[in-house]
């Protein structure tokens, strides 16, 4: 990458851009750099310590907590959205763009009875 490129896509980071994947929160090109390799890393080590098979169940059971949460019908509409998404547009984005319905009310944490 060009210096040229990099001033520009660091321009566009301090304007609050995200111009990094899994940069998101970087207040420059450095900072977002920094961000992502970071959140990638933590990953990595949790998959060696736990081994893929287990690391594999943790995103599961997560996944399933976050369903307990929100009810299947909240998981289904998040998981909507989630699929939308691109390398280059949120899912939220794309929904906007191509006029999809995105009930976000429905994956709110419902109140757990006492």
């Amino acid at each position: 990458m060009s210096s040229q490129d990099r001033q520009e896509l660091d321009a566009r980071a301090r304007e609050g851009e995200t111009v990094v994947p899994g940069g998101t929160g970087g207040k420059s090109l450095e900072a977002q750099e920094h961000l992502a390799e970071g959140r990638s890393r933590g990953g990595q080590t949790r998959r060696e310590q736990l081994g893929t098979e287990g690391y594999q169940e943790m995103g599961s059971k997560g996944g399933q907590t976050r369903k307990e949460q929100i009810g299947t019908e909240g998981y289904q509409e998040m998981g909507k959205k989630g699929g939308l998404s691109t390398m280059e547009q949120s899912g939220g984005e794309r929904a906007e763009q191509e006029g999809i319905d995105i009930d976000e009310s429905k994956y709110r944490t419902r109140s757990q009875p006492n």
